[in-house]
């Protein structure tokens, strides 16, 4: 088996070392090479790499770039798929994959942070030379198991660790305030965003309460519970996928300065859903934007497009961008062109 690791925990610390010797022989190569939004370049390099071990199982350790990279590997060697060009022949477009082979090498992911992609079978890759996300779907990318260890994400960043804590936050809430939800959604986000809302402050407050990381773990495998069930995001995520692909802010970060802008422009369509937010992040009847926005500054996270160096002269292309990804068309107050994304970015600026 080839591993795909965290280049920092690589270099900086012995826990790969350490995995590495407890796999032994077993344990045939490590590719510790996968940039932040999980570009083509670095999927094709993998995946040459996994192939010229002959690889029979993927084992990952590190964040979301890398088990999405993991899992477009999957796709790559299922479908011969060498070049960088080759991956237009396995990319879903509209949210629709073209028909291919199912993965047969499959893997087993060690995440590091809480984004929580390691519980989908989509992967986002990155295409540099069109600056866009790029979705991966098939029903069998998910992990074949997910192992949660607290004490190895002590080694991540808190801003790295919080912020991507705000990501799986953002699943839990456009799932429950999406118009295609449903009951059993509903309660594995409601208990995942609880759980979220109590946990990210005491790992702020103490980075190393094993419990509460924990307790963020499993908040973030409850709040994979909407999109595992069909339930779609919307623009939080939307615009997301456009602000890492073509301006490089990290993933959590994206939600960190969307999220409270697109539930304020969504609530004339569903007040009803987004109280259910305020009330499980501990606050009835208060306005779920503003409980948001004020959980999000109080962990010491960005919260405006400014902190993040996306400024109104990028907004026309952003919004443009955005209209073709697969979650703007789906928000639950209907977005029918780039002039109602401009004004969500506006709200967010």
């Amino acid at each position: 088996m080839p591993s795909l690791v965290s280049s920092t925990l690589n270099r900086q610390t012995d826990e790969i070392e350490k995995i590495r010797k407890a796999l032994g022989p077993r344990c045939v190569g490590m590719f510790d090479a996968m940039p932040q939004h999980t570009p083509r370049e670095a999927v094709i390099a993998a995946t040459g790499q996994a192939r010229a071990t002959n690889a029979d199982l993927i084992v990952t350790v590190g964040g979301g770039s890398i088990t999405d990279g993991a899992k477009a590997v999957q796709l790559c060697l299922a479908n011969d798929v060498s070049t960088v060009e080759g991956i237009d022949s396995i990319r879903a477009v509209r949210g629709v994959s073209p028909p291919m082979n199912a993965p047969i090498v499959r893997q087993i992911s060690v995440p590091t942070t809480i984004a929580g992609g390691e519980f989908s079978a989509i992967a986002g890759v990155t295409n540099l030379r069109r600056r866009a996300k790029e979705m991966l779907k098939h029903e069998l990318l998910v992990p074949r198991a997910v192992i949660l260890d607290p004490a190895i994400t002590v080694h991540t960043p808190e801003w790295l660790f919080l912020s991507t804590g705000i990501r799986a936050v953002d699943h839990c809430v456009e799932g429950l305030c999406s118009r295609e939800a449903h009951p059993y959604a509903d309660a594995q986000a409601l208990k995942g965003l609880s759980m979220l809302a109590e946990g990210l402050p005491r790992v702020k407050a103490d980075g190393r309460d094993l419990d509460a990381r924990m307790d963020c773990q499993i908040g973030t495998w409850l709040s994979a519970g909407p999109l595992a069930s069909g339930v779609p995001m919307g623009a939080s995520h939307g615009i997301g996928y456009v602000l890492g692909a073509a301006h490089g802010v990290p993933h959590g970060y994206t939600s960190c300065v969307m999220l409270p802008a697109v539930m304020r422009w969504n609530k004339p369509a569903n007040a009803d859903r987004q109280a259910l937010v305020a009330a499980a992040m501990g606050r009835p009847g208060a306005d779920a934007g503003d409980v948001l926005d004020d959980f999000i500054r109080k962990l010491g996270l960005p919260r405006s497009l400014r902190e993040v160096i996306v400024t109104a002269e990028h907004f026309d292309d952003i919004a443009r961008q955005a209209m073709a990804t697969p979650w703007v068309p789906r928000n639950p107050r209907r977005i029918d062109g780039p002039a109602e994304v401009h004004e969500i970015l506006q709200l967010a600026a």
